[in-house]
């Protein structure tokens, strides 16, 4: 078997059992996922801000495996302290690395502007706290959050087995006429599996931390070819727009 022609490196909280299973089962044979690690257990405030203390030297690690972008595949960690947060830590991983380089919150308002949605119906697996850290970087960004919902977890690993209905259940109960795209934050939550068939029940474009994160990825190494299976933007994989 012939190696993969492109790579993309991921930076994952320590205790996500998730994000790379959604990766590994959506990228095409071409791409391969290079991992490392960000120490984090308890998704709060306090804890999801440290994890930033080792972006650098986990990134670095990456880029030593010549990868052609690095992914920060966690949403929290983007968006902890509000607009340009992302941006931020994206530049950090690209000048320590030399590595294009993108994070999960800013796939997310990227996916929503190649979408033309405005108007979300959040749902996420965090506490109320962070969840409120969550709208309001979403609304900074010009996004109104018409109706969300969160899970109420702060252990990660109990966030990791979470079954997979859970994120079509809350799908069901958040989607309303007034939003034009329904959306679930946190890498660790099970969602990619339900996307399709909760878009064909709510007639909404659903988007997930982990799908949008590897729509990003494979759009800034230049992929274009649709990907079945996973909802409307690995689909058509619309072109990766600026915010």
């Amino acid at each position: 078997m012939a190696l993969a022609s492109k790579r993309i490196g991921l930076l994952v909280p320590s205790s996500n059992s998730t994000v790379e299973v959604e990766f590994y089962r959506a990228l095409p044979p071409d791409v391969s996922l290079h991992v490392a690690r960000l120490p984090i257990t308890q998704v709060n405030p306090e804890s999801i801000a440290g994890m930033a203390d080792s972006l650098e030297t986990e990134a670095k690690k990456l880029a030593s495996a010549d990868v052609d972008v690095i992914v920060l595949g966690a949403a929290a960690p983007s968006f902890l302290k509000g607009m340009g947060y992302d941006r931020e830590m994206s530049q950090r991983i690209a000048r320590a690395t030399g590595k294009p380089a993108t994070t999960a919150s800013t796939a997310l308002l990227q996916s929503l502007a190649a979408l033309g949605a405005s108007r979300v119906a959040l749902g996420t697996a965090y506490s109320t706290t962070v969840n409120d850290i969550a709208i309001a970087f979403l609304r900074a960004n010009a996004i109104d959050v018409v109706k969300a919902e969160c899970l109420g977890y702060v252990d990660n690993l109990e966030i990791g087995h979470l079954d997979v209905q859970s994120a079509y259940d809350l799908g069901r109960r958040i989607a309303c006429p007034e939003a034009q795209a329904i959306v679930f934050l946190c890498t660790n939550w099970q969602s990619m599996a339900i996307i399709d068939r909760l878009e064909r029940d709510t007639g909404l474009p659903v988007l997930s931390s982990a799908q949008f994160s590897i729509w990003a990825g494979l759009k800034t190494i230049g992929y274009s070819a649709r990907i079945d299976g996973y909802g409307r933007l690995l689909r058509e994989m619309p072109a990766l727009a600026g915010v």
